[in-house]
């Protein structure tokens, strides 16, 4: 079996309408599923992709009121890559972002592509990535009643950092970060 890519990212959110609102009204994701977390049913599980919520497109949020923001560590997702499908699709955001307020990183080389960085309400790092160099898989299907025109829409999930304690080989333990 080979591994072509992340079926979806799982993260955890403070506020939940605050999460919906950034992430449809700013990002222009579809909201595909809103569910309970099955371990406390009082708390929402938010899934966001694109139109039809294909593989590879899913991020979910697990709503923790009074969660503290989030600051880099241990044990965590630090930064999630979104792809967009071109470098034209970054100079856009610059100016979505803009109108809208949201703080964001000129358009800068990463993961050998142009990349945006962007932080959500909660603290999130994240990196807008440029599709228009890929040869790997394909990104999903905008949705179409996104705010964001199609031609400029995230397409799915890129690059995501997973920052662990490790311990290392005849060493104490060290931090460490890997991209997945």
């Amino acid at each position: 079996m080979e591994l072509k890519g992340l079926h979806h990212v799982s993260i955890f959110t403070e506020n939940a309408r605050r999460n919906f609102d950034f992430y449809t009204k700013v990002l222009g994701l579809r909201l595909v599923k809103k569910t309970v977390n099955q371990d406390d049913p009082y708390t929402y599980h938010l899934y966001y992709a694109d139109e039809i919520g294909n593989p590879g497109t899913t991020v979910t949020f697990f709503e923790v009121p009074n969660m503290a923001k989030n600051k880099l560590g241990r044990n965590q997702i630090s930064a999630l890559g979104l792809r967009v499908p071109n470098d034209a699709a970054l100079e856009y955001w610059g100016e979505r972002l803009d109108q809208q307020q949201v703080f964001h990183s000129p358009v800068e080389i990463r993961f050998n592509r142009k990349t945006m960085r962007v932080k959500d309400p909660d603290g999130l790092m994240i990196h807008l990535v440029s599709d228009e160099n890929n040869t790997g898989v394909p990104g999903g299907h905008p949705w179409k009643e996104s705010p964001v025109p199609v031609e400029y829409a995230i397409q799915g999930l890129g690059p995501v950092r997973i920052s662990v304690y490790k311990k290392e080989k005849n060493r104490s333990y060290a931090d460490k970060s890997t991209w997945f």
